[in-house]
């Protein structure tokens, strides 16, 4: 049986909000992008409560923009790497102990042992979200027994809520449903930047794949080998194209041995750390963006192509079709099958595809906005905490 509590038959204020974060600022990535917008929506949320953020890997006070909601923010990242587990998890029991939150949320699951161990000492209401890899790793029996003792469980992607439930014993009402959202400001739709034609040695015509992903054993499942393994028979049709892939790891050399063993070492250019400043250029330098991945919760960079105006290719076998609204804002593919992901990234870039959306940058930018714009990530969070008996505005 399930250790959820159900939510407070009426709706109330909370004065002390407290958000567990794993980093703000350290680095750049979904759940960080992801936990940087949640912060603030919850701040609109409830702008009469205190809120509280507590970040692991922060070593120093974000700057807050004006605009934004003020909030207190202490951070473990000065700890050494071998005490900040336990010098955080300390900081959240005594600063939970002292200051009694009546909310606590966090953007990441690894800290809900911390709340069921704080839901032994006194009430409180916890909320974490679940985001891929990091609900369904293996091992991860204590983590579950955790998580059930959560008020509310927020999944970004419906291929995350299943893979929760398929855990077992978890309710499915009191999992909903919060997907990322988007920069539309930062992110938009811009010519090619001829820094970027001029590096890499390419013509404002040569069309471009862009994939950025991190280089790594255990990131593989985003099929940057598979388009690889396409390119060949992409150039019968397309000679001319490019395959830019944006980032860096240890699997690098591994690609280029592949990229050298199919004879394609003039058409995949690795571009390396990419610095967050430049990520809209190259959003906007390529003319498809493809992540055939297979094991992603949710996929923050198609929203940032899409946002760009630019098509989309993604698997179907995973929180990309989430993304993609099911096939409505892009192509979804089989991404084990390489003559599928070659047909279909061939039809793409000589404009030929079916689904016309594609070809319409400015339609593609409108209905990610409608579908994932910020205005709208603020009405979910706002639908959560209405779920939890949270009276919000």
């Amino acid at each position: 049986m399930s250790a959820f509590r159900s939510p407070p038959s009426v709706r109330h204020r909370p004065e002390v909000v407290h958000l567990w974060v794993p980093d703000y600022e350290s680095s750049v990535g979904g759940i960080q992008t992801f936990t940087r917008f949640f912060v603030h929506a919850v701040g609109e949320c409830l702008p009469a409560a205190h809120l509280t953020v507590f970040s692991k890997q922060d070593n120093s006070q974000p700057v807050f923009a004006s605009r934004q909601r003020p909030v207190d923010f202490h951070c473990a990242g000065w700890w050494p790497a071998r005490l900040r587990t336990a010098a955080f998890t300390t900081r959240l029991l005594t600063s939970a102990l002292k200051h009694r939150p009546e909310l606590i949320l966090s953007t990441h699951v690894n800290f809900a042992p911390v709340a069921a161990w704080l839901k032994r000492l006194r009430p409180v209401c916890f909320a974490a979200v679940a985001h891929g890899v990091d609900v369904w790793g293996e091992n991860r029996r204590q983590m579950d027994a955790a998580l059930r003792q959560a008020d509310r469980l927020l999944a970004v992607s419906q291929f995350t809520r299943q893979r929760l439930l398929d855990a077992g014993g978890f309710q499915s009402d009191k999992i909903g449903l919060l997907p990322n959202t988007v920069d539309t400001e930062r992110f938009s739709p811009d010519s090619k930047p001829r820094h970027l034609l001029k590096r890499f040695g390419l013509k404002p015509t040569q069309p471009v794949i862009l994939t950025v992903a991190r280089l790594a054993g255990e990131e593989r499942y985003k099929g940057y080998d598979q388009i690889i393994r396409a390119l060949p028979e992409i150039r019968r049709s397309v000679p001319e194209i490019r395959y830019v892939i944006g980032g860096t790891g240890p699997d690098r050399a591994r690609l280029e041995r592949m990229v050298t063993e199919l004879g394609l070492t003039e058409a995949v250019l690795f571009a390396g750390y990419i610095p967050n400043h430049e990520l809209v250029s190259y959003y906007n330098l390529c003319d498809v963006f493809a992540m055939p991945s297979k094991g992603e919760g949710f996929g923050i960079v198609y929203l940032e192509a899409l946002a760009c105006g630019k098509p989309v290719l993604a698997g179907n076998k995973d929180g990309s079709v989430d993304a993609l609204l099911n096939g409505e804002l892009g192509v979804l593919i089989d991404p084990d099958n390489v003559v599928e992901i070659a047909a279909a990234l061939t039809a793409m870039l000589t404009r030929r595809h079916p689904l016309a959306i594609l070809q319409q940058p400015e339609q593609l930018r409108a209905r990610v906005i409608a579908a994932y714009g910020y205005g709208r990530f603020v009405a979910r969070v706002a639908e959560q905490l209405h779920e939890l008996g949270i009276q919000t505005g």
